[in-house]
């Protein structure tokens, strides 16, 4: 197993296989996926999971997590989402979130990502917005600069 950078070309193939297959390829690209790094987690040469990860400033998001229908379940989507939230955190990022389908909640859970109360609807699926904080994020709690945080 081996995850590395790949381009947007090969994450697109692979989003548009798991997420979209009823759609035209075209609906699974970003209009930022040039500011974005795609990471792809292989089993030999195969193609298993891709994500895509955005940092600016001090936060970061994912999109577009996709494992391929037959391998899910298998702990590949996990592994490439503990690469790329590490990968986040090092660079900077207090924070991470995702748009998350519903029904996926529950596996991002598994990975300190929490509800944020927003949701939406897209192309006819449910989302809600999950976030995850590194380092202290509760009120009082110190930062990394020694400053006390508020959730003010």
């Amino acid at each position: 197993m081996d995850i590395r950078f790949i381009p947007k070309e090969q994450a697109w193939q692979l989003r548009h296989e798991v997420m979209w297959p009823e759609r035209e390829l075209d609906y699974v690209k970003l209009a930022d996926d040039d500011a974005g790094e795609h990471y792809g987690l292989f089993e030999g040469e195969r193609l298993i999971s891709a994500v895509s990860l955005f940092i600016e400033g001090d936060e970061a998001q994912f999109r577009k997590f996709a494992t391929l229908e037959s391998e899910q379940g298998k702990g590949y989507g996990s592994r490439l989402l503990q690469h790329v939230m590490k990968e986040a955190e090092q660079r900077g990022a207090r924070r991470i979130f995702c748009n998350a389908r519903s029904n996926k909640a529950p596996f991002y859970q598994k990975f300190g990502l929490a509800a944020t109360g927003q949701s939406f609807t897209k192309g006819g699926k449910d989302y809600i917005i999950m976030e995850r904080f590194f380092g202290p994020a509760e009120a009082g709690a110190v930062d990394r600069n020694g400053a006390e945080q508020t959730n003010d």
